[in-house]
């Protein structure tokens, strides 16, 4: 049986745990023949031009690297060229055209960070955590021209804990890409993978985050506040102004108690405290402007907040819909 010639879509990190399986012990089932991936972008502040690492990783083994800007018909021609039995997309960045799913022999398939039909768009990870979910996972899927609405062959599931944030869970969903896909492409070989249509009506949808994602509502239950923290880290992460300056949230969780909305209650241990309007917000991680991310009682040390500091609530855009958000 010859491994699957496999091209891989994709430009996020949280997918160099699979590929490095496909060089090593997944290579006897798919090998990957080729990468596209964005083209090289300017980072940071210094604004430079930097590769991403699914194209790093593709050139320290030597394999081709296509990088286009948009998807043409010459794209399609190099894709073609490479005789690929098998397209898999993850975190790609580009919508592929039906002429692009159909060109490998069997097909396009994605992996996709939800349990899906939830939370379809472009930031399945972030959203779950700060909508309070205790489960996510990855979904194995047939893409189709509907947003993250193909049919589903498999999936796997991982826990979210309390002070998970969105770089933990990205982790372990990295990592159980990889017995999901090993279960899968035995399936394809002998055409018993199959694949179960969504049930649309239970759909829900996010989108691509903004800066202003990060902002808190402190009339919110602290359960829900800190959930979205988490979920936002490290990027956008959630931020607050206090003693007039901006600072950015890194980590937190809840206790009971009362007091008035946005109101610092003090501090124990574990970070600082406030009022919500339900409960108390424990903030465990901060960074000032130019800082670093501190442990709460490291960052109260050089920058105080006074017990009874009031801290002004902001609008929390909303980051799940029933149906597609509008660009």
């Amino acid at each position: 049986m010859q491994p699957l010639r496999l091209v891989f879509f994709g430009s996020d990190p949280i997918a160099l745990p699979l590929l490095d399986w496909l060089a090593g012990e997944g290579s006897r089932l798919a090998q990957a023949v080729a990468v596209f991936t964005q083209p090289d972008r300017a980072v940071g502040r210094g604004q430079r031009i930097t590769s991403n690492a699914i194209k790093s990783w593709a050139l320290a083994r030597g394999l081709p690297v296509h990088q286009p800007e948009k998807l043409t018909d010459d794209t399609r021609a190099q894709l073609a060229a490479l005789g690929a039995d098998l397209a898999l997309v993850m975190a790609y960045g580009h919508i592929l055209r039906d002429e692009f799913i159909a060109t490998p022999r069997l097909g396009t398939l994605n992996l996709h960070t939800s349990l899906l039909p939830k939370y379809r768009g472009a930031s399945p990870i972030q959203t779950a955590i700060a909508s309070g979910e205790r489960e996510t996972g990855v979904s194995l899927m047939r893409i189709v021209r509907k947003l993250d609405a193909g049919p589903v062959a498999d999936g796997a599931r991982v826990s979210i804990a309390p002070l998970d944030t969105a770089i933990a869970v990205e982790a372990k969903l990295a990592a159980a890409c990889v017995p999901l896909l090993a279960r899968a492409l035995p399936r394809l070989f002998d055409d018993s993978l199959a694949f179960t249509p969504q049930d649309d009506s239970a759909a829900t949808y996010c989108r691509k985050l903004e800066k202003d994602d990060g902002a808190l509502d402190f009339t919110a239950p602290a359960a829900e506040l800190a959930a979205r923290i988490n979920g936002l880290f490290p990027w956008p992460a959630g931020s607050a102004e206090l003693a007039g300056q901006p600072v950015k949230l890194g980590l937190a969780d809840t206790l009971p108690g009362a007091g008035a909305v946005g109101e610092v209650m003090g501090a124990d241990a574990d970070g600082l405290l406030v009022a919500t309007g339900a409960g108390i917000l424990r903030l465990r991680r901060l960074q000032r402007p130019g800082g670093k991310m501190l442990a709460a009682a490291e960052f109260l040390r050089g920058f105080p907040i006074a017990p009874g500091t009031r801290i002004a609530s902001r609008p929390m855009p909303a980051l799940v819909a029933s149906q597609p958000f509008r660009r």
